[in-house]
């Protein structure tokens, strides 16, 4: 058994707590990001705003969400897992409960912003829990919670559309405020721990922070200014890290190949997928004219079935291993995307059943490289390496929708798949699910290059 796992031996019992408490509190963090999507054009009627302004409900989230996941990563290799999500619930409790009573705009923005200080603890140490108490189980563990994020993903849409329109969008943040019942649990039930020896480089947190902002503000506002600077601080962070003998991210941590090449391939792997949640609305509404309710329903069934597969994907990957995972993954995404481009201007029934193979993918990807992660890394930067995976899963997020979005603005009626039933303005949400079919075909060729001669 490896230190860490005699370090903190834990009953069965004791297990099934921590994952039942992760799990309860990740529902809200993802749940938290889908309904207030779904909320966005109530929020602009309310306060009479232009969509570039109400925007900030989701953009300010976003940035603080994708820099905390990165943060929360760090402190975890020096810090208790049990002071920092005491922390987190503390402040996404906080911001919903602000939110609710939120009388201003600039209120409810700032309402956002402290839960996504808070709940980036949680998505950032629920990866962290299954290679810290679960090591040799960490596959299964892994795979409970991309399960989890699955099925929030998919109950938030539907279950922000019906509150949003039975009560008022204010309700969601009462919604999430309910996490404040699980910090008692947590301190009773989460293991003791020492801090570890390290400290924090602030000057480098800051430049990574900076740059990180700008990045995710140039991608989705496309100003130049945001890019100029983001490349700046970046140049800023590098030569921090070159020079600091406590960097923020050690360099070397990049001269892993194998972890460069997990963050790389997830990186285009998670483009593509988020770039499914963010078509499939657009689709759904321009092509099929459902209303926000009927296309959360519309996802609805691919969602839970993903949620349910994502066990199976976490036992898989502890018995085949992680590459083998990542190419069923790869498969699936394939198969799904190919078959969406060929039914898309279908019915409404026949996109939701298609869209499962594609949504079963999600955890597979998910639960298989960040188990890779934790198996490549030294134990005590697995902390900083998934918190670097958090964030490139947001940026990757950030990059798929904003070249959609520009995709979109330009008309083609010509088929890239030959065998589509798209006509008209439906041609171009064809044409980029198979675009989709080649990068994750080049992603998997890439992938099966770098690690032909390593299993892991």
């Amino acid at each position: 058994m490896s230190a860490i796992a005699e370090e903190y031996t834990l009953s069965k019992s004791e297990k099934k707590k921590i994952i039942f408490l992760m799990c309860s509190v990740l529902l809200f963090s993802v749940m938290n990001g889908t309904m207030f999507m779904i909320a966005v054009p109530d929020i602009a009627k309310s306060f009479s705003l232009l969509p570039s302004q109400v925007s900030w409900v989701v953009t300010g989230y976003i940035i603080l969400y994708a820099i905390g996941a990165l943060m929360y990563g760090k402190l975890a290799d020096i810090y208790p897992l049990k002071t920092l999500l005491t922390i987190g619930l503390s402040l996404f409790a906080a911001g919903s409960v602000f939110g609710f009573f939120a009388p201003t705009f600039l209120m409810v923005v700032i309402a956002r912003l402290i839960q996504a200080m808070g709940a980036s603890s949680i998505l950032a140490l629920a990866f962290i829990v299954p290679s810290r108490y679960f090591w040799d189980e960490r596959g299964r563990v892994l795979g409970i919670v991309s399960s989890t994020m699955a099925f929030a993903s998919g109950v938030g849409p539907v279950i922000g559309g019906f509150v949003a329109g039975a009560l008022n969008w204010q309700f969601l943040f009462l919604i999430s405020a309910l996490v404040m019942i699980t910090i008692p649990f947590f301190q009773i039930w989460i293991p003791e721990e020492e801090k570890k020896e390290g400290k924090v480089d602030i000057l480098g947190a800051v430049f990574i922070a900076v740059a990180v902002a700008d990045l995710i503000l140039f991608i989705t506002m496309f100003d130049w200014w945001y890019f100029v600077i983001s490349i700046v601080f970046f140049g800023l962070f590098a030569w921090r890290i070159s020079k600091s003998d406590i960097p923020f991210i050690r360099p070397d941590l990049f001269k892993n190949a194998p972890y460069r090449t997990t963050i790389i391939a997830g990186f285009f792997a998670i483009m593509t997928m988020m770039g499914l949640m963010f078509i499939m609305p657009l689709l759904l509404s321009e092509v099929n004219e459902l209303n926000t309710l009927l296309i959360g329903l519309t996802l609805f069934p691919g969602a839970m079935v993903a949620a349910f597969m994502g066990r199976w994907a976490g036992l898989l990957t502890d018995r085949r291993g992680s590459n083998q995972v990542v190419f069923i993954a790869f498969a699936l995404m394939i198969t799904g995307f190919l078959l969406i481009s060929t039914f898309t201007g279908g019915p409404a029934w026949l996109i939701s059943t298609v869209l499962i193979i594609t949504f079963i993918a999600f955890p597979f990807i998910q639960t298989s490289t960040a188990n890779l992660i934790s198996t490549v890394l030294p134990r005590n930067e697995i902390g900083v390496g998934m918190g670097i995976y958090n964030l490139v899963n947001f940026m990757s997020g950030a990059f798929g929708g904003a070249i959609i979005g520009k995709i979109l603005d330009y008309d083609n009626d010509i088929k890239l798949n030959p065998f589509s039933i798209a006509q008209g303005n439906e041609i171009v949400y064809s044409n980029i699910f198979v675009g989709f079919v080649v990068l994750t075909i080049l992603n998997g060729c890439f992938f099966y290059m770098s690690f032909r001669r390593k299993q892991y």
